[in-house]
């Protein structure tokens, strides 16, 4: 990586980010799916700067015991801290504990970078939470101010639910979908909140994000042995159901659906249709029906014809260059480039580079 990481500082010359690290992972064997997310989440420049800020502010001592936060942390601030500008880093920590936290991410075979991606997410909040549990019970003594560090939550009265704690993980990623359900006999609509930290969109051959999200968002008749129970009218009826973005998230992460169960085959099949995901993607599905704009600057991407083996890489927005991450190495693209990872508009191609993740920011104003 020596000779590519000068490559890469060659190419960039004078603009090279003040204060930027552009850093490759080490491959443990199998450990492309967890690199490609973690290269994504770095560059998720919010998310970065709320854990080094937790790293600084807990000084996570070497006798601390180790969790995944504290490993994503020390890893995070290991590569912002380094002297060089390029180079390759081995996430050694991390995915030792990964592996010994979750047995699914144990073995040798292929593994899914959503699931981890996933996994990762809610292993964080649980940590996060944890720790303001506990140190609300050590804490009473806490002023205030310094009890609402990490959101807004009102302390349990009298046995009253108390709202769930707003962590940096939630307000970054987090999103908030409703689920409208409407008697065909007597009108009433039903709406469920759920929150989700991505959506996985099922895809169709020569389709583009914006019609995956309209599809997501289509109105489907439940009828026959799907009638829905109508608390009004005390029975099943007919009904409509459809799926609404009701507040979007800062950072909107779309996870395509490119691994379908085929029964006939009674396996899994790659998908390696071509949709198209723009730089600058209009959200339009909402419950305000006002457009939330978003910017794309990151993609991980499947490498391969099938679902149970291939290759993790990533391609990275920074600082309006576009990087691609490969493990160790790591190479300036250009941002026309971004358009072969769309997928084949034939079904046997010779590109098995598919966009299967997406990372778009917001570019309302920064909700942090």
């Amino acid at each position: 990586m020596g000779a590519a990481g000068s490559k890469l500082e060659k190419a960039l010359g004078d603009q090279f980010p003040e204060g930027e690290r552009y850093f490759g992972l080490e491959n443990f064997g199998n450990t492309c799916y967890c690199n490609s997310v973690l290269q994504a989440l770095y560059f998720c420049v919010p998310f970065r700067e709320q854990l080094l800020e937790y790293y600084s502010s807990h000084k996570i001592g070497a006798d601390a015991e180790d969790n995944l936060l504290t490993c994503l942390a020390d890893l995070f601030t290991q590569i912002n801290s380094q002297k060089k500008k390029t180079g390759v880093i081995a996430p050694k920590r991390f995915v030792q504990r990964l592996k010994k936290q979750n047995e699914l991410f144990r073995s040798y075979m292929h593994q899914d970078a959503h699931e981890f991606l996933n996994f990762l997410l809610n292993e964080l909040v649980d940590i996060l939470e944890k720790e303001d549990q506990a140190a609300k019970k050590e804490g009473e003594t806490l002023s205030p101010s310094e009890k609402t560090v990490n959101g807004p939550k009102n302390p349990q009265a009298n046995g009253v639910q108390k709202e769930p704690l707003v962590t940096w993980v939630h307000k970054n990623f987090q999103g908030i979908l409703t689920n409208e359900t409407r008697c065909l006999r007597c009108e009433t609509v039903t709406a469920r909140d759920e929150a989700f930290f991505d959506l996985s969109l099922d895809i169709e051959q020569n389709s583009s994000i914006t019609s995956c999200l309209k599809n997501f968002s289509s109105t489907e008749t439940l009828n026959a042995e799907d009638k829905f129970f109508c608390d009004k009218c005390c029975s099943l009826q007919e009904a409509q159901k459809r799926m609404k973005i009701k507040k979007p998230p800062h950072i909107l992460v779309i996870h395509l659906k490119r691994f379908k169960y085929i029964e006939q085959l009674g396996r899994y099949k790659k998908l390696s249709y071509r949709v198209v995901f723009p730089l600058e993607l209009k959200l339009s599905n909402t419950v305000e029906d006002a457009d939330s704009e978003y910017s794309l600057f990151a993609v991980v991407v499947h490498v391969g014809s099938g679902p149970n083996h291939g290759h993790y890489v990533s391609l990275v927005k920074s600082h309006n260059h576009w990087l691609f991450f490969d493990d160790e190495n790591v190479e300036m693209i250009d941002e026309s480039a971004v358009q072969t990872f769309f997928g084949s508009a034939q079904e046997y191609s010779s590109n098995t580079d598919h966009g299967y993740i997406l990372f778009y920011e917001s570019l309302g104003a920064n909700k942090s």
